[in-house]
């Protein structure tokens, strides 16, 4: 594949990321991350299928919102078993 096809592809998944995700920052609910990161992941998949390539930006994204979940989680265990 060449550089221009992988910057072509790069460009696509940043305007589908601007276009259908919030950052991972601005996200307050275990639903809206678990729904993100499942999405992301399919997306991941059809890149890895269609063009046997995946922007690393998609990685990095993912990357953020598992952060962001895991995080949570954390938070949110913390209040149900604080003394």
């Amino acid at each position: 594949m060449s550089t221009y096809e992988k910057k072509k592809i790069d460009t696509e998944f940043k305007r589908f990321a601007l276009q259908n995700f919030e950052k991972p920052a601005r996200c307050r609910s275990l639903g809206q991350l678990h729904y993100y990161v499942s999405e992301l992941t399919k997306k991941i998949s059809e890149f890895k299928n269609r063009f046997n390539y995946v922007p690393e930006k998609a990685f990095i994204l993912l990357s953020e919102y598992n952060q962001m979940l895991n995080s949570l989680v954390f938070k949110n265990y913390q209040e149900a078993y604080a003394y």
